[in-house]
Parts: C-alpha cells; sequence; structure tokens
C-alpha cells in the first residue's frame, strides 16, 4: 500500500516529467549557426537553427508567374461588366492577373470562389466584394508604403500562399475559459502562444496593432525618471516584441543594439523599417479588413464576432523578409499603383 509520502512524491515525480517533456518540446538542439550584423563586440548578431532554416525556406519557395502580355487591345473597364478597380489594365493582363490570383489564393476553387460563373459581373458573393477590397489595399501597401516595403513590394500570395484565408491572422482573443475575474485580452499567467509560449498578455495585437497604444517603455536609465511606463505597460510591449522575433525568425538584436534598447541611433535600420510597419499594419486593419467584417460569415469571425485581421507573421512567415526578399510585385506592375 501507497503511504500518503510515497503518492506525494510520485505525483512530483509526474509532474516533473511532464515540465521536462514540455520543455524539451521548446529547447532547440545544437549546433545553432551565427551572423554577425553589427560592429564587433556589440552581440548584435543573429542566431539560427539550420534545421528549422531548411524548412522555412521549403515554405517561401514562390511559384512562377505567368508571362505577361503587351498592353495592347481594349481596357478592362470597357470590355467588362462590373470592373471597378484595375479599368485601365489591358484585357490580356487583366486576364493573366485574375489567373494569377487563382493560384495564389484559390487554386483548387479556381474561379468560382469569387465569381457567379453563370454571371461574372455580379457582386453576389462576399468573396468578390472582399478580393476587390484587397487588390486596393495591396496596392496602396506597395504605393503608400515604401518605407516598409521598399520596391520589393507585396501581392496576394505573399500573404495567402494558396490558401483563401492567410494561415497566419488574429482574432480578439477571448482568454482561456474559466477564469474567475478574467479581463478580455489578458489573460495573465496562462500560455501565451503568440509571445514564445510565455505568460505575458495573450492578445498584444488589439492595443498595438489595431489601437495605437505607445508601443515605446525602454528608458535611459535605471532609476525612475522621465520615463512612467508601468510594469504593466512593459510586459504589453514585451509580448509584442516577442511576437516580432517570431513572426521574423530572428532575435532581439536585429532591430535593436542591446546595450541601449531606447537608443534610436546606436539601433541597426531594421527598427525604423519595423516602426513604418507596425503603421502599416494598423492602416491595413483599421481601413480595410475591420470595415470588410459586416460582409463575412459567422464561420469566418472570431469568438467574439469581429473579422480576421493581419499581423507581422501574416506576410513575413517566420523570415526576416516574405519570401526572403523575392520580389513578385515588379512582375505585376498594376498591382504597384493606386487605380484611378
Amino acid at each position: 500500500m501507497n503511504t500518503p509520502i510515497q503518492a506525494a512524491l510520485a505525483a512530483v515525480g509526474a509532474a516533473v516529467v511532464v515540465v521536462g517533456g514540455m520543455l524539451l518540446a521548446v529547447t532547440e538542439r545544437p549546433p545553432m549557426d551565427t551572423i554577425q550584423r553589427g560592429y564587433r563586440g556589440l552581440a548584435l548578431a543573429q542566431i539560427y537553427n539550420p534545421r528549422f532554416l531548411a524548412q522555412k525556406e521549403a515554405e517561401n519557395v514562390i511559384p512562377a508567374s505567368l508571362p505577361r502580355l503587351p498592353d495592347a487591345g481594349g481596357k478592362a473597364g470597357v470590355v467588362y461588366k462590373n470592373v471597378q478597380v484595375l479599368k485601365d489594365v489591358s484585357v490580356g493582363n487583366f486576364t493573366r492577373l485574375m489567373a494569377s490570383m487563382n493560384n495564389w489564393i484559390a487554386p483548387q476553387v479556381g474561379c468560382a470562389y469569387c465569381h457567379d460563373v453563370n454571371n461574372m459581373a455580379s457582386d453576389a458573393l462576399y468573396t468578390k466584394v472582399v478580393a476587390r477590397r484587397m487588390i486596393q489595399m495591396v496596392q496602396n501597401i506597395n504605393a503608400n508604403w515604401k518605407t516598409h516595403v521598399a520596391e520589393t513590394g507585396v501581392v496576394c500570395y505573399t500573404c495567402h500562399r494558396g490558401n483563401p484565408v492567410p494561415q497566419n491572422i488574429w482574432f480578439a482573443n477571448p482568454g482561456p475559459e474559466g477564469t474567475p475575474g478574467y479581463t478580455p485580452a489578458v489573460g495573465k499567467n496562462h500560455p501565451a502562444t503568440v509571445a514564445g509560449i510565455t505568460s505575458l498578455p495573450l492578445d498584444p495585437f488589439t492595443p498595438f496593432l489595431q489601437g495605437d497604444t505607445n508601443v515605446r517603455v525602454q528608458g535611459p536609465e535605471a532609476l525612475p525618471g522621465w520615463n512612467n511606463s508601468s510594469i504593466k505597460q512593459t510586459e504589453w510591449t514585451y509580448s509584442l516584441m516577442m511576437n516580432f522575433s517570431q513572426s521574423l525568425g530572428v532575435n532581439c538584436t536585429y532591430c535593436h543594439n542591446s546595450r541601449a534598447f531606447y537608443d534610436w541611433n546606436q539601433s541597426p535600420p531594421q527598427r525604423a523599417t519595423a516602426w513604418y510597419g507596425i503603421r502599416m499594419v494598423r492602416d491595413i486593419n483599421n481601413n480595410y479588413l475591420v470595415p470588410l467584417t459586416p460582409l463575412f460569415p459567422a464561420s469566418r469571425l472570431g469568438q467574439l464576432g469581429d473579422g480576421p485581421k493581419v499581423y507581422c507573421a501574416t506576410c513575413h512567415n517566420g523570415v526576416y523578409k516574405p519570401l526572403f526578399g523575392i520580389s513578385m510585385a515588379k512582375d505585376f506592375p498594376e498591382l504597384t499603383k493606386v487605380s484611378k
């Protein structure tokens, strides 16, 4: 017969096995690769797991683009009915883009995913209305957010990767069930998978990537001075920063000099690019995605009734530059300028 002490020891042993298994599940075994990205002695280096990197390379292979056609003949807005975007694109290249979108977004369904194939001009399917707005969004990103995407740009495939809905999207997090006194979108002391399986806040996206909460909490002094940021504010910021790290597959020193996190003058150029990226994501969420929420069926909404929104991983998919910096937009100039 087991004594109470033996039973307690058995329970502790089982807990140790479970915790040990969890730690092993999130631990990366060596060897690791290190790439120096700053002046020697500053520890501005990126650490990569070559096994994971090979997997990411396979996930970020771009599809071949259909050959571009001469810009001749009639314009799509004249030849076809109900063309509200891309009116000035030639019929040939308009059709080329539509065929490409089939491959990028709904290769299994094709045209019928967005169109009533018996009446292609109809807007009866909500997916067509959403797709039209997404084309405008892509044009806005490429034309007005060069501070983040530069000349590389984006196309539908950058996010969709052959899926009708991008794999990396987010909804407002209702938090764990059955937590007395739980405040929505906080979720402390529960594993936050968006922040590296930590106990940081579960939803850093709503305040920072939909709202305009101030991200910066680092100060130049160890003791309180001009910086009145609280520990709570710091935890929210760290949750967001951890997610950035996951989304891009990098560590903190990709954007920061760890000797002076607060100092922009000592930070790599990527920090400014990320600053613009945060504002670009807010623009996308607030001006393109959130207004589409009433169009989505219940199956496409989150638990709190909100629509899908984007964050860094939506485009980056775990690598420092989406598709490792290969530009698909250069082959589709109609997506690089805002249609009239």
